[in-house]
C-alpha cells in the first residue's frame, strides 16, 4: 500500500472517533448541571432535551421602610393614632421674634448655671455630649441620674414660661424646665422618651429653640413582635429654628423616640428650653423610672 493510502486510511479513522473529555471534567460533569426534559419558551438548549432553571418565590415578603416625613411648616400634627392614643406635635415657626430671640439667646448663654453632668450606661459613667440645668421644686432623675431641685428661676424664665402656658392654651402648668446648651454639631442627645413616671400621664412639653438649626428626629416605637427593631418603623424629621416653639402632646412620650443627633459640619451653639409639669414620684416606683421602657437618653 503507498504512503499516500495509508496517511488517508488513517486520517479517515481518527475523523469517526468522537473526541474524548479530559478525565477531571468527565467526572465533574454529572454533578454540575440539573437537567429536565420540558418544552418551555424559558428553557434553553437544542432539541427535546432543553435545560432549565427552576424559580421558586421568596418565602418572606419584601418590606420597605416608610419614607421619613418632614415637618417644617406652622401647624398641627397627628403623627399617629395608637397604639396608646394620638400621638401630636404643634410647630410654631417664628414664636420669638428674631431681634427678642437673639437678646434672649445672648442672656441665657451667660447667666444660666451650665454644667455638665454624668450619666451612666449599663453601669458606665460618661459625660453628657451637652450641658443642662435644671429649674424646679421637685428634681429630675433620668437615666439614673438626678438634678437637685433649683427654685431660683431666672426672671426671663419665668416670663418665657407664661408664654409658652398660652401658647398651649393654658392646658399646661409647667413647673419645671430642663434647659440643654448644644456647644456645636458634635454636641447631642440620643433616642429617648420624656416617659419618667413623674411627668406622669401623657405629659405636654413646650420646647423652645435658639440659636443655630438642628434637626429634631422622631422614631415610632416598634410593636412588641418587632423584639426592638427599628428598621421598618415610622420617623417624623422637624428641623428647629432659631425662634421656633414645638410642643410635644398626647401619647407622643408613650408611642414615640426622640433625639438631636450629631452633625458633622460647623454647627453654631444652641439652647432649647423644654418647659414640663414634674409631680412627686408615685409610690413603688424607683426616682426616674420609666412608664415604658425606651433607649437610654444620651
Amino acid at each position: 500500500m503507498s504512503d499516500k493510502r495509508q496517511r488517508a486510511r488513517v486520517q479517515g479513522s481518527w475523523a469517526q472517533q468522537k473526541p474524548k473529555q479530559p478525565r477531571a471534567a468527565a467526572r465533574a460533569a454529572p454533578n454540575t448541571l440539573t437537567t429536565s426534559h420540558v418544552s418551555s419558551p424559558a428553557s434553553w438548549g437544542v432539541g427535546s432535551e432543553q435545560n432549565t432553571f427552576d424559580f421558586q418565590q421568596p418565602t418572606k415578603t419584601v418590606r420597605e421602610a416608610p419614607v421619613e416625613k418632614l415637618i417644617d411648616r406652622a401647624g398641627d400634627y397627628d403623627i399617629s393614632h395608637g397604639p396608646s392614643g394620638v400621638s401630636r406635635l404643634r410647630l410654631v415657626p417664628g414664636f420669638l421674634a428674631r431681634q427678642e430671640a437673639d437678646w434672649i439667646f445672648s442672656k441665657l448663654l451667660a447667666e444660666l448655671p451650665w454644667s455638665q453632668k454624668t450619666n451612666y450606661r449599663q453601669g458606665d459613667a460618661y459625660e453628657e455630649p451637652r450641658l443642662t440645668c435644671w429649674f424646679g421644686e421637685l428634681p429630675y432623675t433620668y437615666a439614673r441620674s438626678t438634678m437637685a431641685s433649683n427654685t431660683q428661676w431666672n426672671p426671663l424664665l419665668l416670663s418665657l414660661r407664661e408664654k409658652v402656658h398660652e401658647a398651649c392654651g393654658g392646658s399646661s402648668s409647667f413647673n419645671s424646665l430642663l434647659c440643654n446648651l448644644y456647644r456645636d454639631g458634635k454636641d447631642s442627645i440620643g433616642w429617648h422618651s420624656d416617659d419618667e413616671a413623674s411627668l406622669g400621664p401623657t405629659p405636654t412639653i413646650g420646647s423652645v429653640s435658639l440659636g443655630d438649626t438642628r434637626v429634631f428626629s422622631l422614631r415610632k416605637k416598634p410593636p412588641p413582635e418587632a423584639n426592638g427593631d427599628y428598621t421598618y418603623v415610622e420617623r417624623v424629621r422637624v428641623p428647629l429654628s432659631h425662634g421656633t416653639l414645638l410642643v410635644m402632646e398626647g401619647a407622643t412620650q408613650d408611642d414615640w423616640q426622640h433625639q438631636v443627633a450629631k452633625e458633622y459640619h460647623d454647627r453654631g451653639p444652641r439652647i432649647n428650653l423644654t418647659f414640663r409639669s414634674i409631680y412627686p414620684e408615685p409610690q413603688g416606683h424607683r426616682p426616674g423610672s420609666k412608664l415604658r421602657f425606651t433607649a437610654d437618653p444620651s
